[in-house]
């Protein structure tokens, strides 16, 4: 870094944190002042402002899988299934599609325990069965919508309505970062375009934007924008980013409170580091044979979800908070040929993701990392047409690894057809307030001021949404 970069970047923070001390309130500054004391206090100007449980985790990589993973087809084994086969099903169901409904549609993927846990698992998954006793598996997840959009909104920000803070804006809000040289929320995003939603899967909401994720790109230029040009002298780059400074502090203080032209500033400020620490991060010439071979990196089916995943464990490596990796469109959503899209993607994202959890254990990062592996619902037993399997929002599967989960644990139960959670239900914002806990946050009491109350991700006094000690080890 130059001797005009680091000058700026002290300059403008000072100018920053002297303008947000009033709009951004005082868990945000603990952040941005960097006075965190200790795991699980909070402070601002010296004064202790909040207290929390003891953390056990201090980062996050979601891998995230659009369109809503067939439960009973990867992780809840239904027998009923296969002897009810073509017929009828004997019960009420809430169908999206309801025209298209048709009989029971029986898994044609055979299942077995796995691991010294024995949790039971469908044979398209070859490489999260090899960790199965590293996980929690639970299989009685419940939200609240079958429509994507609104399924999206709720597991990522607590509700179904547009426009509110996700999971990992409340994480660096009340965490920060442990690297100022990276952005604290990063999401890496598929080269094949955007998930259903677009950026609002990622968004601060209405807490200070400084707190949404930023997208990296997998390729060449990660972040776009971020090389200097090789045409232009380091004195010539200082003199511009001097002026862009100088207008952005006139325009600042002709717009006061303006919290997306202080993030903007600020990120001009990250900037100008990252160009440094992004590329360390995401070249993976250093990473050895094996561990490039271990997240199939040498296999095209592979090669760009692995890329993904080992450049997450980079990023978490270097002190980044909270890493999404997410997938274009609606990938999961098996509408059609359910068994022939299952049998693609586990091929592109299983080995990837168990090969996430296993580097992760053999660096000792898995014990302060929890790795989530969700869809936003599950889908239904019976078919849609004559092949695919509909939407369900009664009963769904997730997994979770490290950050103080249990290990080679099956949570919960669905029916007979994995419908509806029947045994020990989770709902989305328990799930939520259960990963804040690992984190040492209270999800009660992590709030920000919006529309004249505090609002929180869980909002437990609406949701009544509770810790599962259950999951935890």
């Amino acid at each position: 870094m130059t001797a005009w970069d680091d000058a700026s970047f002290r300059r403008n923070r000072r100018a920053f944190l002297g303008r947000s001390a009033g709009s951004l309130g005082l868990m945000a500054l603990a952040h941005l002042l960097g006075q965190e004391s200790g795991r699980g206090r909070v402070f601002a100007a010296g004064q202790e402002i909040a207290k929390f449980p003891k953390a056990r985790a201090k980062s996050v990589i979601c891998l995230f899988q659009h369109g809503g993973p067939s439960q009973m087809d990867l992780f809840d084994p239904k027998p009923a299934l296969a002897r009810f086969d073509g017929k009828p099903y004997p019960g009420k169901l809430e169908i999206h599609f309801n025209t298209q409904a048709g009989n029971v549609l029986a898994s044609p993927f055979r299942f077995a325990p796995r691991g010294e846990s024995g949790m039971v698992l469908s044979e398209l998954l070859p490489h999260t069965s090899a960790i199965a006793d590293e996980i929690t598996l639970v299989r009685s997840m419940t939200t609240e919508s079958v429509d994507h959009e609104a399924a999206l909104r709720l597991i990522h920000s607590g509700k179904i309505l547009a426009g509110r803070p996700t999971l990992g804006s409340w994480v660096i809000y009340a965490l920060g970062s442990e690297n100022r040289d990276l952005p604290a929320y990063v999401v890496l995003s598929d080269p094949g375009g955007l998930p259903v939603d677009g950026v609002r899967n990622w968004s601060s909401g209405w807490l200070p934007a400084v707190y949404q994720g930023t997208p990296f790109r997998s390729g060449a230029n990660p972040v776009l924008n971020l090389e200097t040009p090789k045409t232009l002298t380091p004195e010539a780059r200082g003199g511009q980013l001097r002026f862009l400074d100088a207008l952005n502090q006139a325009h600042l203080a002709r717009h006061a409170g303006d919290t997306e032209l202080e993030a903007r500033i600020a990120n001009f400020e990250t900037a100008a580091r990252m160009q440094t620490a992004v590329p360390d991060a995401l070249n993976l010439d250093s990473e050895p044979k094996a561990i490039r071979s271990m997240y199939g990196l040498d296999n095209e089916v592979t090669r760009e979800y692995g890329t993904r995943c080992l450049i997450a464990r980079r990023l978490i490596e270097r002190g980044v908070r909270f890493v999404q990796l997410f997938l274009s469109g609606q990938p999961w959503d098996t509408h059609n040929k359910n068994a022939e899209m299952l049998k693609s993607l586990c091929a592109r994202t299983d080995q990837p993701s168990a090969a996430l959890v296993l580097d992760l254990r053999q660096r000792g990062l898995l014990d302060d990392t929890i790795v989530l592996w969700t869809g936003e619902f599950g889908r239904l037993p019976v078919s849609q047409g004559k092949d695919g399997r509909d939407h369900n929002r009664h009963g769904f599967s997730l997994w979770l690894a490290g950050g103080g989960f249990k290990h080679g644990y099956v949570h919960g139960a669905t029916d007979d057809f994995g419908y509806s959670a029947v045994t020990d239900a989770v709902s989305v914002q328990d799930l939520q307030a259960t990963i804040l806990h690992t984190l040492g946050l209270d999800h009660r009491r992590l709030v920000f001021p919006h529309e004249g109350r505090d609002d929180s991700l869980t909002d437990h006094e609406v949701t009544h949404a509770k810790i599962v000690p259950a999951l935890l080890a």
